[in-house]
């Protein structure tokens, strides 16, 4: 194999990465996985705002070190005409600048995109705000509890009638993110086809809407408004999770043939005889009963035992597991999704790993741990006189 066919693919590409918090460093994280070199430019002695986000160990936060692995940092005042050079010519290298301000401050600083695409013609910029470049709300500030309101989500999760629940991680930044990343490589492309630089223009608004899955087709088709079901599809049964005898057990069976070897393994077949039960329509129609049929046997074994049953049998399952079950999940070692990284402050830290799994492309087994803020000043500035 040659080494080509072994690199990773953004090999060679240097991101300049602008960004703070969540949803551009989760974007430039990604990146890096994929092999580009992330230059993060931070402010003087502070650094990203999530440095003081806990938890911490020694000092050092977890939340940074999560998202920031594998970049280099250089601490630039951007009121200082020599800090402004060296930005400028770190712009003159590099391949992408990313950041995650509201429209408008680039602008301010002398950086907005027509500005820098006029100097800078094949630097691509990619951008991710609460509400983006255009529309009534293009100035507002915006976090991602802000979103998840606004974007709809909110409304459909949690239980029946419960207050309105933010969902368990922070959606409105990941996923803006994980577009903002997609834009920019799909930029990437498209230079390379002889397309030039282009903006990708992310709201973190447009990136819940889109991920609203059928809920929107729906509402605009039929006038059916989505509302929390706690676990529950909203069109498929049996689809949550059941209670067994010591916790909750996730059953999937999501066609008529899944139900039939689900009821048999069960030892059930009486529910396949239901005429409630004969059809997808029908199960979801009498949802309520299902579960209670279901749980009068998942009940009397622990749930273990029924995940062996119905595993064997061919059955979607799963059991509902906490942050420390992942941690402990073979499956999750095998696919080198915690990864660990000796970091000099927190000692051995251990964090998500790379989803992207490239046939050909080794995974990567050491990582560069998140930086102090200015660390890679030195290596940094050597890149301009190269």
């Amino acid at each position: 194999m040659s080494d080509a066919q072994s690199a990773p693919p953004l090999k060679g590409i240097t991101v300049l990465d602008l960004s703070r918090v969540l949803a551009g460093p989760f974007c430039t994280m990604i990146l890096a996985q994929l092999g580009a070199r992330i230059i993060k430019v931070e402010m003087p002695g502070t650094g990203d705002d999530s440095r003081a986000f806990g938890p911490f160990v020694n000092g050092k936060s977890l939340y940074f070190a999560s998202i920031n692995y594998d970049k280099q940092s250089i601490a630039l005042d951007l009121k200082k005409p020599a800090d402004r050079e060296i930005l400028e010519g770190l712009m003159g290298i590099a391949d992408v600048v990313i950041e995650n301000f509201r429209p408008g401050t680039m602008e301010k600083l002398g950086y907005g995109w027509e500005t820098l695409h006029a100097k800078y013609p094949n630097l691509i910029y990619g951008a991710a705000s609460g509400f983006g470049d255009t529309g009534p709300y293009s100035r507002r500030a915006a976090y991602d509890m802000v979103v998840q309101g606004m974007g709809g989500i909110m409304s459909m999760t949690g239980q029946p009638a419960s207050p309105p629940t933010r969902v368990g991680v922070s959606i409105g930044d990941l996923g803006a993110g994980l577009y903002l990343t997609i834009g920019v490589v799909a930029a990437i492309q498209k230079r390379s086809q002889g397309g030039g630089a282009v903006k990708v223009d992310i709201a973190m608004l447009d990136c819940q809407v889109a991920m609203l899955e059928d809920a929107l087709a729906a509402y605009t088709a039929l006038g059916e408004v989505a509302h929390p079901l706690g676990s529950r599809h909203p069109e498929i049964a049996p689809f949550q999770a059941y209670q067994t005898s010591d916790s909750y057990l996730v059953i999937a069976a999501g066609n008529d043939h899944l139900f039939a070897l689900m009821a048999q393994a069960l030892g059930r077949p009486d529910l396949m005889r239901n005429p409630d039960y004969t059809t997808n329509a029908l199960r979801h129609a009498h949802v309520d009963a299902l579960e209670h049929d279901l749980e009068k046997t998942l009940r009397a074994r622990p749930t273990k035992d029924w995940l062996e049953i119905l595993n064997a049998a061919g059955v979607p399952c799963g059991p509902v597991n906490t942050v420390a079950d992942v941690t402990k999940d073979p499956q999750v070692a095998a696919r080198n999704m915690i990864v660990p990284i000796q970091d000099p402050v927190i000692g051995q830290l251990r964090v998500a790993g790379n989803p992207i799994k490239l046939s050909g492309v080794p995974e990567r087994l050491e990582h560069r741990p998140p930086p102090a803020v200015d660390a890679d000043r030195a290596a940094i500035l050597a890149l301009l006189k190269a």
